[in-house]
């Protein structure tokens, strides 16, 4: 089972057939996904289940929907066991961005941090789950598919928010301030920290 986020809103990739009740189901193979975007950003519902038989042909069907744009990103944590939060619209997120040419997945993930924080000396420690949402760029939908990987730095310096990415702050936040960080951030966000 996948799920992706339009806007806090699941699509869940899914063998089950469920009774529909705050829900509504398509099968995977003839839905119409610019519908199911529509209908979660403009209706209460709380979520779409997409149902394909082979759970092996989930992931590979829903991303054939829509252009993907592959990026990587951090949870970051210093000496004191903070987490590392940049602030870019409004919201409360992890630094993160798209892949370059040639480069693999753990180096666009640690170039994109020190890009978007100013923070050296990263480390990956572990991959993450890999985050899968839906966006609109120039008035076309795209699947935004992040990879995710814990890392560690011993950096004390000054943090340096990337102002052309949109990025107004970035802080070390402990657990405390994590939560509360949370409460104003992404549904993909929440399920990392």
């Amino acid at each position: 089972m996948y799920t992706v986020y339009v806007g806090d809103k699941p699509i869940v990739l899914t063998t089950k057939v469920e009774k529909e009740t705050r829900f509504k189901s398509f099968l995977l193979k003839s839905v119409n996904i610019g519908k199911v975007i529509k209908m979660l950003n403009t209706t209460d519902l709380e979520a779409v289940h997409l149902i394909h038989h082979n759970p092996d042909k989930l992931l590979k069907h829903f991303l054939k929907l829509l252009p993907n744009v592959v990026a990587g990103g951090g949870k970051v944590y210093n000496a004191k066991n903070e987490v590392l939060f940049i602030y870019r619209n409004s919201k409360w997120d992890l630094p993160k961005g798209k892949v370059e040419l040639k480069e693999s997945i753990e180096e666009t993930a640690i170039r994109e941090v020190e890009e978007e924080t100013g923070v050296k000396g990263l480390k990956i420690t572990r991959p993450l789950s890999t985050t899968y949402h839906i966006f609109k760029r120039n008035g076309n939908h795209k699947i935004k598919v992040t990879y995710w990987f814990e890392m560690k730095t011993d950096f004390d310096g000054k943090l340096y928010p990337q102002e052309k990415e949109g990025i107004t702050q970035v802080k070390w936040l402990d657990n405390k301030a994590s939560q509360k960080a949370l409460e104003n951030s992404y549904a993909n966000i929440k399920i990392l920290v």
